[in-house]
């Protein structure tokens, strides 16, 4: 009898179980190491007031997690960038139809250490030190030191942003130091003296600073009014017109609440 009620008791826990896992719901986003704060902030609120949502925030680069949806392994793709004409192009071929939705502004910060007593460039001298025709500071009133390039990985989004917005498609030099996060930049620049990079508005921290361009500083004032021109929209994508829980999240991060953590990760809300 003892045996029945343990088989009865083991048989209840393991239905529970099951139904629990069938009542739990599953989102996967990957992508951006940009929207990756706003991603992983807006996550943990939704889980908080939505505790049968199971979310899975993954960095990676907006190309990997473009390529990601394509191929149905994740649920949204974060990107920094608009989606590419090729990308698009498997994407129908594969039955899929990516879907924009802006969740937030950001400027593309240029960065120098700290100790870096250069305060500004102009647009051309920043393109000229990325293709590399200025290699030293002393060429654009700074130290007589080699300028250290670092730029992100092509999987990137936001080197794609930069490339259009600052280097008019012009390839980057070849001794530059690919990175493949914004959080490896900034950590690069900071602990090297002669370095320069660049990084979303949240991953301006301890031992860099961003510096003007034509004048101007990338804040969240100058990203508003576009007065800055390294300025670009935050996507996520979705495989056509969201559902579920996807619908649910997006939903959130457009809502005043989640504006509200855009704007508290450092970044500029839409609404």
């Amino acid at each position: 009898m003892k045996q029945i009620s343990t088989f009865i008791l083991v048989t209840i826990l393991v239905m529970g179980l099951v139904v629990g896992v069938a009542h739990a719901e599953r989102l996967v986003i990957e992508g951006s190491t940009t929207v990756l704060p706003i991603a992983q902030r807006a996550a943990e609120e939704f889980m908080a007031r939505n505790k049968d949502a199971d979310i899975s925030v993954r960095g990676g680069g907006s190309g990997v997690g473009i390529t990601s949806l394509i191929a149905g392994t994740c649920d949204i793709a974060n990107s920094s960038r608009p989606i590419k004409d090729s990308e698009l192009e498997k994407a129908i071929s594969r039955g899929k139809e990516p879907k924009a939705h802006v969740i937030a502004m950001d400027g593309i910060a240029v960065i120098v250490n700290s100790a870096n007593p250069i305060t500004g460039l102009s647009k051309q001298q920043l393109k000229d030190i990325y293709t590399g025709k200025i290699s030293y500071w002393s060429e654009v009133g700074g130290p007589s030191e080699k300028i250290v390039v670092v730029s992100r990985d092509s999987a990137s989004g936001t080197f794609e942003a930069f490339g259009d917005l600052a280097l008019d498609k012009q390839k980057v030099r070849k001794d530059a130091l690919m990175e493949a996060s914004n959080q490896a930049v900034a950590s690069v620049v900071a602990k090297t003296p002669g370095a320069i990079g660049y990084v979303g508005l949240a991953y301006i921290g301890k031992g860099v600073k961003a510096i003007e361009i034509d004048g101007v500083m990338p804040t969240k004032s100058t990203v508003v009014s576009k007065k800055y021109r390294l300025s670009r929209p935050l996507f996520m994508y979705t495989n056509g017109k969201p559902t579920g829980l996807a619908k649910e999240f997006i939903d959130f991060i457009l809502s005043p609440e989640g504006q509200k953590l855009v704007d508290e990760e450092g970044y500029v809300s839409i609404k």
